[in-house]
């Protein structure tokens, strides 16, 4: 990105990723930073310029593990949708944990956050905990060991760290009590650092000047927020992927703090060096319930959309994708996912129709929570990620919603807002000039008459309820 704010060189460089069970997500960490360099080297390679800092943007809650001796990986990335620990929740849940550590952390006791996956992690390789403690190994998040690999440090962005479960969210720093519930020995953690503190020097990397540092450091959503140009409550943007997230910048009381709002998470949006707090849902299957319907329909991912729109509307199916459960406003680990709605006149077309839509009901149901919760209507929604690219997909969301859509038309807005703080960081801009760079964005007001709307998400309603319900099994069942 240039001075102007401009993007000047791309590239992009695909990983894999592991699903060896179900509910387990891995990737690779060497793949990851091979794949990070390789992208810097070329996009470098493609530009004439002065290189005067690095942005760096990641995935959140997943969890590396590597030597401290040797730098190597101890074990695969378990990624944010990973459940594997799913079982480790009820335990705690009935031992009474769950709201002591929503209280100190902000967040729901679920499987997607870093704190189970340390644990786990750790019990496949440390079991009793003595390397561990003598300092042997190292734990954290994509950024945490891409810091580590690309300067040397052993620190953490502190956004990515209110993602571990692990970060007392009012003295900022990792929380003794939930070490201890987890068996996390601190010393395996890494440094709590703000957003915009500059790293070490890279370590020799071909065609990057000596001295180069990185200036700026967000989770991907909060880049996001960043890039949209929230600074101050009264915001929400909705980032869609291959699950999608709502947040906007909460209000801070004094005396307590960010609110913690039911259904909710609230968590660092960055530090600057001052943190600004924020709210977020997490949806955990929106494009992927797309990738998913592809495949098992045997068409295109690109067809999908176009098949969506062959029919107008969804012939009464619904589709509620709780693969792994429910996320937010939710947070029901025991939802299923179902087809609903369907009969013999059912084709194609109104699956994949059910499927987009599924997207829009899911994060509209997140903007409702907000409203109730907040008592603050919102009107205007910021969009961005992949998914949101798609014009009808964006019509459907502001149709469901019955609100104003801004998408940006940046596709990789994560990637621009960690450049804009980088930007700010070095001093290439200051705050303000960065706030009056441009952002390309489009409209997307609803077309839809509300009381169609109003009727089609009762029908979305009626089928999340029916995803919830776990009727008991009667014990003479069981029996035979």
């Amino acid at each position: 990105m240039g001075a102007d704010g401009r993007v000047l060189g791309r590239s992009s460089v695909g990983i894999g990723r592991a699903d060896p069970a179900p509910g387990w997500v891995e990737q690779d960490a060497n793949e990851i930073r091979e794949s990070v360099l390789a992208a810097l080297v070329t996009v470098l390679d493609s530009v004439d310029v002065e290189l005067v800092g690095i942005g760096l943007s990641n995935q959140r809650e997943s969890a590396v593990i590597w030597s401290r001796r040797t730098g190597e990986p101890l074990g695969p990335v378990l990624g944010w949708q990973d459940r594997r620990t799913a079982d480790r929740v009820r335990p705690l849940e009935e031992s009474g944990w769950a709201a002591r550590i929503r209280a100190k952390t902000g967040l729901p006791l679920d499987p997607m956050f870093s704190a189970l996956k340390y644990e786990w992690l750790l019990d496949q390789v440390d079991p009793d905990r003595e390397a561990a403690r003598r300092g042997e190994i190292a734990l954290g998040t994509i950024d945490s060991w891409l810091t580590w690999t690309l300067t040397g440090e052993h620190r953490i962005e502190i956004g990515n760290a209110s993602r571990t479960q692990l970060l007392n969210l009012e003295t900022l720093t990792w929380d003794g009590e939930l070490l201890d519930l987890f068996r996390i020995p601190p010393v395996c953690l890494p440094r709590v650092s703000a957003s915009a503190e500059a790293t070490a020097a890279l370590i020799d990397i071909p065609g990057v000047p000596r001295g180069t540092s990185i200036h700026g450091i967000l989770g991907d959503s909060h880049a996001a927020l960043y890039a949209h140009g929230v600074r101050a409550p009264g915001q929400v943007k909705a980032t869609y992927g291959s699950g999608s997230s709502i947040m906007g910048l909460a209000e801070v009381d004094d005396r307590a703090g960010a609110r913690v709002l039911d259904g909710l998470v609230t968590t660092i949006a960055w530090a600057d060096p001052v943190p600004a707090f924020a709210f977020e849902g997490t949806i955990l299957s929106t494009g992927a319930t797309l990738l998913w319907l592809a495949k098992i329909l045997g068409v295109d991912p690109a067809q999908l959309s176009t098949l969506a729109q062959s029919v107008p509307d969804t012939q009464g199916v619904d589709l509620v994708p709780a693969f792994a459960g429910l996320g937010a406003p939710w947070w029901d680990e025991s939802a299923v996912g179902l087809v609903s709605g369907f009969g013999l006149g059912t084709g194609p077309g109104h699956l994949a129709r059910a499927a987009f839509e599924s997207v829009a009901l899911q994060t509209e149901d997140l903007f409702a929570a907000v409203e109730e919760r907040l008592g603050t209507p919102i009107d205007t929604v910021l969009a961005d990620g992949g998914p949101s690219q798609n014009d009808w997909l964006m019509q459907v969301q502001a149709d469901l919603s019955q609100r104003r859509v801004v998408r940006s038309n940046i596709a990789e807005l994560s990637a621009t807002g960690a450049a804009h703080l980088a930007g700010v960081s070095c001093g290439l801009w200051t705050a303000d000039e960065c706030l009056r760079l441009p952002r390309d964005r489009s409209p997307f007001d609803p077309l839809m008459e509300r009381s169609d709307a109003d009727a089609r998400r009762q029908t979305w309603r009626s089928a999340i309820e029916r995803s919830r319900f776990q009727p008991a099994i009667p014990r003479k069942q069981i029996d035979t």
